[in-house]
């Protein structure tokens, strides 16, 4: 194999993650110059199984929001909504995506379909106040689909235990009241059929995923879970259920393990395993991720691959005889571990520090994000108390560049590599003597 090829298959995936990126943005700015209505879910139970078997064109507005950010439009539209009354300290996601549709659509990226209908989930508190404003702007029919939480960290419940069978029966029940609402909106029958194909691409998505994450245990890790990985989540939910997305994973995997068989990592020179916290800074995003790579930082993991994958993280596979009801199970399952994902981050990395050899954690907060951010100093307190892992807490924004200050950010960041060094230095020294 030539060098060339080596390195074209190196990178092949982010490359076609671009493309695929590319093509769902114009397959949404199509559907909107031809006035057809989208189905705007969230990454934490879109249910876009369901909503393919209908063709509607498929909006994920964080996904469309936090995009302006990477090109550098957040500000106008932050700003734009503020001018409208929306507080600077809410969510900038919405406050985004509100600024987009005041402007009929239009988006750095193409056109987006109007909201025709909203499918929201209790997994963030957000969701429901967002599509009120849909509501409000377009009286967009909301669909709220409730998943029952873990009581507390720990008591997740598992297919079998009486407590899970009578909330999957309660998924259930609303999954076939949502094939409803979507029959009465489009006018079309339900497709048991086409569920069962959707299903079926959504399994080799989440298959493939899995071991893609795996991948990251050896040295040198062959992804960057907060450059790299952001980008395939993008894909994870976008082309969720879909053949274009099971092929993506599949090839994505292929690379991955060719990768690990040839001992090619993320970054030339990987000197430090680090795992990350929270959302990442969206505006400063390349800049961002930079600040660790020159240290040879690399993510090998990330809480955000969790909650933000719409499950897919865990592996798990639908029932393709028993569709329904399997989807209701994984559901139960996948946003309930969503949920857990970001108010117990700890748990995860508990289980993931030795597997991933895992030599210090990155904790980032945002001020527009209260659900994943609030808790986390305490978080990282009960960390230090568990582990003696290193940890560096820098707080700044997914959306909001005036809130960003990068040269802060580099100091403390060299500090935390610095204090990473000399801790290495020290223990070797130990050990030679």
């Amino acid at each position: 194999m030539s060098m060339q090829t080596k390195e074209n298959l190196a990178r092949r995936g982010n490359k076609e993650a671009n493309l695929l990126f590319k093509k769902w943005f114009d397959n949404l700015d199509q559907a909107a110059k031809e006035g057809k209505p989208g189905a705007y879910v969230f990454v934490m139970g879109s249910m876009a199984e369901i909503l393919h078997t209908f063709d509607l064109p498929i909006i994920y507005p964080e996904i469309t929001s936090l995009q302006t950010a990477v090109r550098q439009h957040s500000a106008e539209l932050l700003n734009e909504a503020e001018d409208h009354g929306y507080s600077p300290d809410i969510c900038g996601y919405v406050k985004a995506d509100y600024a987009i549709q005041a402007r009929g659509g239009e988006h750095p990226m193409g056109k987006l379909p109007t909201p025709g209908l909203a499918l929201l989930t209790n997994a963030c508190n957000t969701y429901m106040k967002w599509g009120e404003i849909w509501e409000r702007m377009f009286e967009t029919p909301l669909f709220t689909l409730d998943v029952p939480g873990t009581r507390q960290n720990g008591t997740q419940t598992w297919p079998g235990d009486p407590q899970f069978e009578s909330e999957k029966r309660y998924v259930l029940g609303q999954l076939e009241e949502l094939i409803e609402t979507c029959e009465d909106i489009t006018g079309k029958k339900f497709n048991m059929d086409k569920l069962k194909q959707t299903l079926e691409y959504s399994n080799r998505m989440s298959r493939a995923w899995k071991e893609i994450i795996e991948c990251n245990q050896g040295n040198p890790a062959v992804f960057d879970a907060l450059s790299d990985g952001t980008s395939y989540l993008g894909v994870n939910n976008v082309w969720r259920g879909t053949e274009e997305g099971a092929i993506f994973f599949e090839r994505l995997l292929e690379e991955k393990q060719w990768m690990v068989e040839n001992n090619i990592g993320a970054v030339e020179e990987e000197k430090h395993r680090l795992a990350f916290i929270g959302v990442p800074c969206y505006p400063i995003f390349r800049d961002f991720s930079k600040l660790f790579s020159d240290w040879g930082g690399v993510f090998v993991s990330s809480t955000y691959m969790w909650f933000a994958s719409g499950g897919n993280n865990l592996g798990f596979q639908y029932d393709i005889d028993n569709p329904l009801e399997s989807l209701a199970e994984i559901t139960l399952i996948h946003v309930r571990d969503a949920m857990d994902s970001m108010f117990h981050p700890n748990e995860i990395i508990m289980d993931l520090k030795d597997r991933f050899n895992i030599e210090g954690i990155v904790f980032h907060p945002i001020k527009s994000c209260r659900t994943s951010s609030t808790g986390l100093a305490d978080n990282r307190r009960e960390l230090m108390e568990r582990t003696d892992l290193p940890s560096l807490f820098i707080e700044s924004d997914m959306m909001d560049k005036r809130v960003v200050s990068v040269a802060q950010m580099k100091n403390r960041i060299d500090a935390f590599f610095e204090g990473i060094e000399m801790r290495k230095a020290n223990r070797e020294a130990e050990v030679k003597q």
